[in-house]
């Protein structure tokens, strides 16, 4: 697959914001579960030039946010469509990304953090070279939850 990367336009946002709905547990990472997340995503400003739409055939089927941290270290966010998702899609889809973040940025190692219970995430980004760092509660779509903090070294 070819993949584009895209600064993400506010028609995009709103289509991932408000149409894009996950099965199960996976509604954790409905963007209206999160009202603070959710209005960071849709503002503009707020989100600024840090999020990326993923494009594959003329398709929106995806997102890359990076965030520049200290250390020439990049902390990602990334989201595919959800009916793309269980598929088999989701290693192509993150090499890609992680590509794409290598020569945009030229960071020495990219971080991302993950829910514990995503254990199909977890496995793609292992079976990419992810480390697991350290695990951590916070405070999201109204409860607590478990994350496990990744990084790749570049």
């Amino acid at each position: 697959m070819t993949y584009k990367f895209e600064i993400m336009t506010q028609e995009q946002a709103e289509d991932i914001a408000f149409n894009w709905h996950y099965d199960g547990e996976y509604s954790f990472y409905d963007m209206e579960a999160d009202k603070e997340d959710l209005d960071e995503f849709i503002d503009p400003e707020k989100r600024g030039d840090l999020k990326y739409a993923v494009i594959n055939n003329d398709e929106l089927i995806g997102f890359f946010s990076v965030n520049a941290v200290e250390d020439k270290t990049c902390d990602i966010g990334v989201g595919m469509r959800p009916d793309l998702t269980g598929r088999g899609k989701g290693l192509d889809f993150l090499k890609a990304g992680l590509e794409f973040v290598i020569k945009e940025y030229k960071p020495a190692k990219i971080t991302l953090s993950v829910a514990t219970f995503n254990q199909r995430a977890i496995k793609v980004y292992r079976k990419l070279g992810f480390n697991d760092i350290n695990t951590f509660m916070q405070d999201t779509n109204g409860s607590t939850f478990e994350f496990l903090k990744m990084e790749y070294e570049c």
